[in-house]
């Protein structure tokens, strides 16, 4: 594993502004999936144009190059910190799921911009440290210097994404509990989790998205919650084919049935 160092920084919990992050920071020094953060600036003013066309070229352009297969880069941080600083500008906040219900041919940016968060906050949780120290030795988190950053900005994040589990719009509410699930595992943030698990009690008594419903039942799981009364049959279905896809995955590489982490 190499990993490019990077200084270590912790952030606080309350989030600088957009602007103030976008200016303060040496793009051009920060290692992306493709070279520098160089051009990171333009793609993440972009995020909040008016126009919807050109806010999903503007996240594909900025979050692409800093989470490519899943691994934390230098660029990483800072861009996450941005996309957080942006979740309440009124371009994102007003672009929504259409009320009818129908689907969108892509998703709302802010559903798409937390979506990101929690795939990202994911890829630097406490399962994956586990995985890397099994993998790498004691001093994975300590080399791996991208992730640590990551993880000491959980605060900062989760104040961005807090406010958004009380969203009117379902796809959002739902989106924000995703992202917040990884992020609370902070030890400032564990405080949260019982307001949270109503949240997912919420969301698996009326969502049918499978990848909230499998986030949702794992979190409370994790947090000692009993779940069997809130599984239905799909969940039931679903844990039973993920069952079946380890065993086959560890029977064909030999019991062997982990990945080491990017």
């Amino acid at each position: 594993m190499t990993h490019s160092r990077v200084q270590p920084d912790a952030h606080p919990a309350v989030l600088p502004a957009f602007r103030t992050l976008l200016e303060r920071t040496d793009w051009t020094s920060l290692a992306t999936a493709c070279g520098t953060g160089e051009s990171l600036p333009a793609a993440l003013t972009r995020l909040t144009d008016p126009d919807p066309t050109v806010r999903e070229s503007a996240a594909r352009d900025a979050l692409g190059a800093v989470t490519h297969q899943n691994s934390i880069y230098q660029a990483t941080v800072p861009v996450a910190l941005c996309v957080a600083a942006v979740l309440d500008h009124p371009a994102i906040a007003t672009d929504r799921s259409p009320a009818d219900g129908t689907t969108p041919r892509n998703a709302p940016t802010l559903v798409r911009l937390l979506d990101w968060l929690g795939d990202t906050a994911r890829d630097a949780d406490d399962e994956c440290v586990a995985l890397g120290e099994r993998h790498f030795g004691a001093d994975f988190l300590d080399e791996y210097e991208e992730m640590r950053a990551f993880r000491n900005a959980r605060p900062a994040l989760f104040s961005a994404v807090h406010p958004l589990l009380g969203h009117d719009d379902p796809d959002v509410r739902h989106a924000a509990l995703v992202a917040a699930v990884p992020l609370v595992e902070h030890p400032l943030l564990t405080g949260h989790r019982a307001d949270m698990a109503g949240h997912a009690r919420r969301l698996l008594a009326t969502s049918t998205d499978r990848r909230h419903r499998d986030r949702a039942l794992e979190a409370l799981e994790a947090w000692g919650h009993d779940t069997s009364s809130l599984e239905d049959a799909s969940d039931i279905a679903a844990r039973e084919h993920y069952a079946r896809l380890r065993a086959a995955r560890a029977s064909s590489e030999g019991g062997y049935s982990e990945d080491p982490p990017f």
